[in-house]
């Protein structure tokens, strides 16, 4: 199956071997998500809420690129530093999902930089609306 890369202009480069983003077959899978800047560096220490933020306004502009919307989001998988963080981080989630809300789990893990707070993985059908089943 053909699959197309998805790396926007002004995110730093990938801090591991992975693509931001990969769209298959209309289907686009967004690597896990940090609130980092261009060179790296946690942005936000300390604040769930604009990390969170953050993360999800990079997640958009992925796939703003390939062609999306954020109401093309099905699933987005959270990881959260503590659960102390989890009230701020779904309090800024929903600035982002004011509809019809995408399926999601969260968990509690320890992530790949001390600062980050919070780390999201999104998985979007692009193109496609609710109850679009096509045959």
């Amino acid at each position: 199956m053909p699959k197309t890369i998805v790396a926007p202009e002004g995110i730093g480069a990938p801090i591991a071997p992975y693509s931001p983003g990969v769209l298959a077959d209309g289907v686009l899978y967004i690597s896990g998500t940090l609130a980092l800047d261009a060179n790296n560096h946690v942005m936000y220490p300390g604040d769930a809420g604009a990390q969170t933020r953050h993360v999800l306004e990079t997640i958009k502009l992925v796939i703003e690129t390939a062609g999306g919307t954020m109401e093309d989001v099905a699933m987005n998988h959270i990881f959260i530093s503590d659960w102390a963080n989890y009230q701020a981080v779904n309090k800024a989630y929903a600035e982002y999902f004011p509809g019809d809300k995408p399926a999601r789990y969260c968990l509690q893990c320890g992530l790949v930089k001390p600062d980050a707070l919070v780390e999201i993985a999104t998985v979007a059908h692009i193109g496609r609306r609710a109850g679009d089943c096509g045959s």
